[in-house]
This record gives structure tokens, sequence and C-alpha cells, in this order.
């Protein structure tokens, strides 16, 4: 979710916001750990230790509720209820399509190929349970995971969930500037 994490603060800083008092923001804490851990993960694979990967759905559903923090501190009902929205609307169309493909998310890898993040091999061997290699009798294309950036492969679900991200860390942003500004 690094990506995600950047352009949020990017966006911010367009929107006139400054990041250095984010530090500070203690209730972001578990939220930037978990993104760390994520990152080794990813890195890991890069060296072709696949030991974490059993570990990365949970530690991801970890990373999401560390935004209760700022959720309940802030009170960011509104945009937790709008975030909550893009996880539902992104974890259906990743079912529908594990639904139409037996259980499995196809990925439909490029870019990470050449990254060395993904290999053929490791998509067939049996580390990963949930994805499969996507073909020609993939149902449903268009909602697999195919949207490759080359330490991930998204689907168009990921991008949705991680919309969840976006809305309650830029919120964050927002009310850690403002309370910045009024002391």
């Amino acid at each position: 979710m690094i990506l995600t994490i950047l352009l949020t603060f990017l966006f911010a800083l367009i929107r006139g916001y400054s990041l250095k008092n984010l530090i500070k923001e203690k209730t972001l804490y578990p939220f930037f750990i978990f993104e760390i851990v994520l990152i080794v993960f990813q890195i890991s694979t890069y060296f072709g230790i696949y030991i974490f990967v059993p570990f990365a759905s949970a530690l991801k559903t970890l990373f999401l509720l560390s935004m209760l923090l700022p959720f309940f501190k802030y009170k960011l009902f509104k945009e937790g209820v709008i975030g909550s929205g893009f996880i539902v609307a992104g974890t259906v169309m990743n079912k529908v399509v594990m639904h139409y493909n037996g259980g499995k998310m196809p990925v439909f890898p490029s870019f990470s190929y050449l990254t060395g993040y993904t290999t053929p091999e490791m998509l067939t061997s049996g580390v990963d349970s949930i994805h499969i290699m996507g073909d020609a009798s993939t149902k449903l294309p268009f909602l697999a995971d195919f949207i490759d950036v080359g330490y991930s492969i998204l689907s168009i679900g990921d991008i949705f969930i991680r919309g969840f991200v976006f809305i309650m860390l830029y919120a964050t942003i927002k009310r850690t500037c403002s309370k910045r500004k009024e002391l």
C-alpha cells in the first residue's frame, strides 16, 4: 500500500497541508509499522523467500484495522462509512471473480516479471494458495489482478479497498493539520 500512502501524501501537499506534524500523530504509528512489515514481506519475495506469503492476508487485515485509531480519535465517522463502502465494494468484486474462477484469483503479471516480484513458478508451485495464473479461460478478467505495478498486481477490487486507506489517511492529515493550526 506504499503507493496509496504516497499518493495520499502528494494529494495532501497539493491541497496545501503540511506533513511535518504527521510524525507526531501517535494514532498512525501502528498503521506505519504494519506498512513497514508489509514492505519487508514484499522485499522477501524478491529474494525467493515465500514463508511470509501465508501471513500477508492477516497482516493486511490488521493494517486496515489500524485505521480505527484515528477513526475514533478524530471522529472520522463520515469518512469511515464512505471508506467502508469502498472496502465492501472491493471485497465483493474480488469474491465475485474468485467465485467464477474456482475460488482462486486469476493473476495477469507483466511488469512484475521484469522486477522479479513474481515468476510463473511461484503461481504454480502452491506457495500462494489464493492466486492462479490467468489465461484465455479466465472468467471476468476485468475483475482479476491485472494492474501490475512491479511490486504488486492489483485488481479493481484492490483499488477500491485501497480507497479506504486513502480516505482515512487524508482525513487524518486534514484533522492533524487543523488541530496543529488551532493550537
